[in-house]
Parts: structure tokens; sequence; C-alpha cells
């Protein structure tokens, strides 16, 4: 008997046979599928029943007689003479239609979601390959004959529709399509594990374990009133019944959010019987210090921390055979994330992206800082998704933070699900009480006559330290901190950025800790970007924020007299001159007009200007352009529109490893996505392209210039700045 193969054999491993690969894909689509149609509210036998159509028939055209000679290993190519994926779509496309959505998914299941607009346009060659249609029509019976005798499951046809939003569906089905089909393969060359344990999140444990850890932080700590009111906000929290789907936490700095919500998402993950809890920081947010309290506080015996709690600092999704068992995943109980990181997830139409999206059905998600999560641009959408895995797919949202705007009740931006109804964990007297402190902790002041790289150091130093300096890019922080260093000496700058690898950034965050607790230690800046807005349990005697937006002075402020122990702490907002070296961030334009005509009328800066300024902003500017048609092109199912469009960060970057060890590693294979995230950074795709960085595999990158744990990969490129003028 003949026998037919779905992978070449490569790097010592043998060639994989059609048979073994279409049967341990249906295995773990059965799986990936069932595990999330439990949650669904109304679609989730259909996601159950599509799935597996789809892994059976996923590779049907790898059975054509072009291709089976380069899947055997008996021809060498870099690509297979003909499209696979066509003669799937093809089959369940003819005149018995046994899926039209199974036949999207394989359509789809590398090339990613299509634009539906576009294919409908196309008539009888919708949703297949032009260029091979006439070679697997003619051939079509052909694969059909010999898949049957090889795989014996028989799916029954299903031509039904979703009932609930379809888009969300389409890219939860090839999520489980795509994992399974990534997963398989990566397991059969050995670069993913036979077997995961799957650890449950055993919710009703880990809060027993938080209890613990919180008491030992009170009996540690000192007694005061504040640290009572901290420990009634965790109880509080803990114990709120919330019945419906969405809530909000409004509480203000030091009020001990990041272990009271947690409290409450156990607690909530009990009651609903839910599967995993996100925390999602903002987008280019330091998340190791809450990471670390989690690991400290929900760990249980005998498990180890980082399959527990895991922590994803960027994106890193790889699509070749080579690269995909480096793709960030989301199966570990508790995950802790950037809004890059989610959101663009769920935005996404790339098939390496959405192989995770089918692990968030059922979760509680905890979406911390939430006015700075995204632009306001990007809400409208946003919020429409939150609503939908909300009411369909049984997720469970907490939006929170210190300085809370509630966009939701903004018109615009809530669209259909515009609301005033969103309950409160807290309730008005405690929050008021914890707002207490908030009283005259800092002095809000401004300078905004641009300064360049010289004159604002020179102002800077003139204040009391420790301070805290923020800059809208990483270039300029960079820039700063260059200049501090060289013209007053290293001890008295730190600089953290996200041109840092995570352990680099890890490292400074120690070093500031340790320093802003020597009280000895006072004459020194730190010099940083957003990212230290939220997540980061620090306090300095003065802090400096370039002009941005309301929500990001506000959360600056967050890092300045924490504790309100400190006399005449100030807040001031400045300005900078691009004078070569400092660059303006084009993305804040907008906010950073709104937050400009608010200073300069000497309106006070609280958070009860949050929502305003959103609104302000928008009224403004609008929902313009691409924003604005946003919603539209997702009603249309216009996929790659919307990937394009809903970016957090609008510059398109790629991953980027500083160590030529790691990058020989990576090419052998001997390294996993967890390690990967600690040891790389994002940098901009043109500057990659501008300096002729080299390649390691797919879209990983290695920086062979000079990289330092002091200015990280800006270290080689600020001389070129200097010298040529690069930016």
């Amino acid at each position: 008997m003949t026998e037919y193969f779905a992978h070449s054999p490569k790097e010592g491993y043998p060639a994989q046979t059609y048979a073994q690969h279409v049967n341990g894909v249906l295995n773990r689509v059965r799986c990936f599928a069932s595990e999330t149609a439990q949650y669904s509210v109304l679609d989730g036998k259909m996601l159950l029943r599509v799935s597996e159509i789809a892994a059976i028939y996923h590779d049907l055209g790898k059975l054509d007689q072009e291709n089976q000679p380069v899947l055997s290993g008996h021809k060498a190519a870099r690509s297979l003479p003909i499209n696979h994926a066509d003669a799937g779509a093809a089959f369940l496309l003819d005149d018995t239609h046994i899926s039209i959505l199974a036949a999207i998914a394989i359509a789809s299941h590398h090339m990613g979601l299509p634009d539906f607009v576009s294919e409908s346009n196309r008539g009888e060659s919708m949703f297949r390959d032009d260029r091979v249609k006439e070679a697997v029509d003619a051939a079509l019976s052909k694969y059909s004959r010999i898949h049957d005798s090889i795989i014996d499951t028989k799916p029954l046809a299903d031509t039904s529709m979703p009932s609930g939003d379809l888009p969300v569906f389409l890219r939860l089905l090839l999520s489980c399509l795509v994992d399974a089909d990534h997963t398989d393969t990566a397991i059969h060359y050995r670069k993913y594990p036979d077997e995961v344990n799957t650890i449950p999140l055993r919710p009703a444990e880990r809060l027993v374990k938080l209890d613990q850890y919180v008491e030992e932080l009170k009996q540690n700590g000192v007694n005061d009133e504040r640290n009572t009111l901290r420990n009634e906000m965790y109880f509080t929290c803990r114990d709120t019944i919330i019945d419906s789907a969405i809530s909000s936490c409004d509480s203000p700095v030091g009020s001990g959010k990041t272990t009271a919500v947690m409290a409450h998402l156990l607690a909530q993950a009990e009651r609903r019987g839910l599967r995993r809890i996100f925390v999602v920081l903002p987008f280019t947010n330091i998340i190791r210090q809450s990471v670390k309290t989690y690991r400290e506080g929900l760990v249980l015996p005998g498990e180890k921390a980082d399959d527990v709690v895991a922590e994803l600092h960027h994106r890193a999704d790889f699509e070749s055979e080579d690269a995909r068992h480096l793709t960030a995943l989301w199966r570990a109980p508790i995950i802790v994330t950037t809004a890059v990181a989610f959101f663009e997830t769920l935005a996404s139409n790339s098939t390496a992206t959405l192989r995770r999206l089918h692990e968030l059905p059922g979760s509680a998600v905890f979406v911390d800082e939430s006015h700075a999560a995204l632009p306001s641009k990007l809400l409208p959408l946003a919020w429409k998704w939150i609503n939908i895995y909300a009411s369909e797919w049984n997720c469970y949202w907490v939006l929170a933070s210190g300085s809370l705007n509630r966009f939701w009740t903004i018109p615009e931006i809530a669209g259909v699900y515009n609301t005033n109804c969103i309950p409160e964990i807290i309730d008005d007297r405690l929050h008021n009480q914890l707002s207490v402190y908030e009283n005259n902790r800092i002095t809000y002041k401004c300078d905004l006559w641009p300064k360049g790289t010289a004159e604002l150091v020179d102002w800077i130093s003139g204040y009391p330290g420790p301070r805290l300096v923020i800059l809208n890019t990483i270039q300029s922080a960079a820039i700063i901190a260059d200049y501090f260093s060289e013209y007053y000496g290293r001890n008295c700058v730190e600089h953290l950025s996200t041109a840092l690898t995570s352990n680099d950034r890890d490292s400074v965050l120690e070093r500031v800790i340790k320093r802003l607790n020597n009280k000895e230690d006072a004459d020194w800046t730190l010099v940083a970007t957003s990212c230290v807005e939220a997540g980061v349990n620090l306090s300095f005697k003065n802090g400096f924020r370039e002009l941005g937006s309301l929500v990001s002075l506000l959360q600056a402020s967050g890092r300045v007299n924490r504790e309100g122990i400190l006399d005449n702490s100030e807040m001031w907002t400045f300005c900078i001159l691009e004078d070569g070296m400092l660059k303006l961030n084009p993305g804040m334009k907008e906010s950073a007009s709104v937050l400009k005509e608010y200073l300069e009328r000497q309106i006070t800066v609280s958070p009860e200007l949050s929502t305003q300024s959103i609104s302000n902003e928008i009224a403004l500017y609008g929902l313009s352009g691409k924003y604005k048609n946003l919603i539209i092109s997702e009603e249309l199912r216009k996929f790659p529109e919307v990937d394009r469009d809903f970016k957090v960060i609008d510059t398109e970057t790629r991953l980027v490893v500083t160590d030529s060890n790691i990058a020989d590693n990576i090419k052998r294979g001997n390294i996993n996505w967890k390690e990967l995230q600690k040891v790389s950074v994002q940098i901009p795709k043109y500057k990659l392209d501008e300096l002729g960085t080299p390649k390691v595999l797919d879209n990983i990158y290695f920086w062979n210039i000079d990289y330092n744990d002091f200015l990280g990969y800006m270290a080689g490129i600020i001389p070129l700045i200097k010298f040529d003028g690069f930016i």
C-alpha cells in the first residue's frame, strides 16, 4: 500500500505520515474546541462540529501527486508545488456544501482570514486559489478517494451559521484548527513536548493562599489607618458579589488594587466556573512586579511559579514550522500580559497570532489601568469585543484604574453597547475614604516652553530628588539618560524603557527600588518611558512628564509621593524641542492638545476629568478615517483591514535578540517561548531595515550593533544619531 505524507523529513526526524498528522490534529482540535465550547452561550456545539470537519480535511491537498515527492523527502523544495489548503476548501464548498465555515477555516489556515467583501466579488472563486483551482478541481475526486482509504472518520455535514457574532466565531474556529495543526507539527519535530500538563485554576485554593499572603503583609506592615483601609479594600473586593459580566473598580493610588482585584477574580471564577484569569496591563508596561506579587501569593505547593503565572511582555507569533514552537501561548491558569499582546490578538487575522485565542472563553479578564490600555480611537471596537466575549463566551471583565475613565458612557465609543449601569466593586463610602490620601499628595505644575536636551536636563536637575522623568518615545528617554550620565555621572541616573530586554528591565527595577529605599541616596533621576506609569510600586520626591494625555499624567503622578508622606512634592508637565536628538511622538498629538488646553486654562488636574478628556478629544478630532471604519470593517468581515488598523502602537515592530548565543540557540531549536520573552526586545522594522539587521529565523532578528544594560539597544543607535543623523 502506498504511504502518503504530511510533513517532510527534517533535522534527523522522519517524514510524518498523512494519517498520523490528520488524526493528531483531529484529536487536538476536539480537545481545544470542546474545552472552548463549554463556555459558549450560543454556538459551542457548532464550534466543535465545524472544527472537526476542518481538521479532517485541512491537509487534503497534500495528497496531490506533485506535493507527495516533496513531503516524502524524495524531492527538495522550499514550498509545495500546489497550495495544499485549496483542496480542502474546494471539497467542502462543492455542491453538497458539507461546511462553508470549515472551508473558510481551511482556506485561511496558512494565509489568515481574508477580506469577505473581496472574496464575495470573486464569484465561484470565493475562498479559492485561482492559481491552482483548475488543477485541484480536476484531481479533487482522486484526493477524496485516497483520503477515505486512510482516514476512517467521516463527519456529517454542517451548513448552519452561528447565532452569535460571526467574526468572533470565525477567529475562534481558526484558532482551534491552527493550534491543533501547529502543536501536532511541533511535537513531531520534537520542538514541543508530547504531553503538556494543563494546570487547573483551582480558584478556591488559590484564594485561600492569597488570603494568607495578604494577612502576612498586614502583620509585617504598619498598623495605621491607610493600611486598615487597604485591608478593607481587599475583603470588600473579595466578597462583593457581581451578577453582571462586566464590572469596574475605581480605586485610588496605593489602595492595594493588585491583590484586591485578584481576590475578586478568584471568587468570581469559583462562582462562575471559569478556567483562566488574565491580567492586562497598559501597552508598554513593566509587568514583572505584578507577576512577582501573583507568584508569591497564588502558587500552591508542588507547582512551578512560571507555569502557574505566565508573563507575556510582547507578541511573539510565528508561522514557519521552524519557529512555531516560539509562539507565545495562553495555556497557564493565570496570564499577565500587555494590552498590545492581548487586544491585538482579538483583532488579528493572522494564524500565528490567533492560535492562542481559543483559550480566552471562560476567563476572568482584569484590564488594569484601563484608562491607559488603549488609545481612544481603538476603544469602540474593543468595547464591542468585551461585550461579545462577555455575553456569548462567558468571560467576566473588570475594568479598573486609579483614574478610571468611564468610556462606556461616551456614545461615540459605546455604540449599541452604551450603558451607565456597569456595577462598581467598591462602594462610594470606601472609595471616598481611600481618596482622602490623594488630597495634597502632590501639586500639579507645568512649564510648556519647549526645551532641548541640555536645557531640559539642567532644569530637571534643579529639583530635589529622587526624580522621575517620563518621555513619550524610547529615543527621547535614552537621549536624556545618556546626557545625564555624560554630564552628571552614571550614578546620577537610571534608565528604564522597552529598549532593554525583560531581564535587564528587572535588574534596573531592583536597583531603582533599592535606591529609593536608601534615604541617603536622593540626588539621582530615573529616566523612563510610560512603561513605569502603572503596575510598579515606586515613589519619587518629584516627577516630570512630557506633555501627553491627561490620564497618563494622572497615572505617572501615582509614582510620586505615593504614600503621601513627603512635603512639597510636585508633578511637572513639560514640552520638548525636537533638536535633532529628542523626538516627539505623533501618536500623542491629539490627547496632548487636550491636556495642554486644560493646563493653559488652569483647570485643576484630577481623576474626575478622565472621562471628560476622552470626550473632548473625540469632539476635537472625531473618530475619523480608518478608526471610524474599524467597526464597519469588522461587521463586513474585512479581517485584514481590522488586523492592519487595530494597532495599539502604529509602528510595525519585530522581535530582536541581543546575544549571539541566544541567536544560535534559536537556530538550533534550543529555546522556548518563555525564555525568548525574557531576552528579546521589540524594535521598529524600519530601523532594522535601515541598519540591515540580520534575521535569525522567521521574523526574529539579531541586534549586531551595541547593546548594554543601561541604554539597551539605544546604545547602538545613539552614536548614529549623534554623528549620522539617524532617527
